[in-house]
């Protein structure tokens, strides 16, 4: 494949269409969903058969060639466009796995700091301990 097609794939995959889904309509109230998506492509290239030819000496035949590619698209949901009566609403999407990550990472700096505190006191009372016994 074509490192241009590839990135032409690329740019077409990034469009409206990843970011806003089918609105859904039922009773009087239309849902359109939304997601964040981030993306991007890469290629490379090559060939350069003269300098190798120079490299291996006269007499070898020598091909140069080359190529590359790639593609990432990352999505996720952000909410929905709720309209009914008229109105618009946002309403975000709960990422709960983030939630939890989060309370995670709080939770265990809790734990470092309590267990460097709790060996600071330590040190301090036995060194207060030292001098009052001199």
């Amino acid at each position: 494949m074509d490192v241009n097609e590839v990135i032409d794939r690329a740019r077409d995959s990034i469009t409206v269409r990843r970011v806003y889904g089918e609105a859904i309509q039922q009773d009087g109230i239309t849902v359109i969903p939304a997601a964040l998506v981030a993306g991007g492509g890469g290629g490379g290239g090559g060939e350069g058969p003269a300098a190798l030819q120079q490299a291996a000496g006269e007499g070898e035949a020598v091909k140069g060639s080359g190529s590359g590619s790639g593609f990432g698209l990352k999505a996720r949901p952000a909410g929905a466009f709720v309209i009914r009566e008229g109105k618009v609403t946002w309403v975000a999407a709960v990422d709960v796995n983030r939630i939890i990550r989060g309370a995670q990472l709080l939770a265990g700096t809790a734990i470092l700091l309590s267990g460097l505190h709790r060996l600071l006191s330590a040190r301090r009372s036995a060194r207060l301990l030292r001098h009052a016994w001199r």
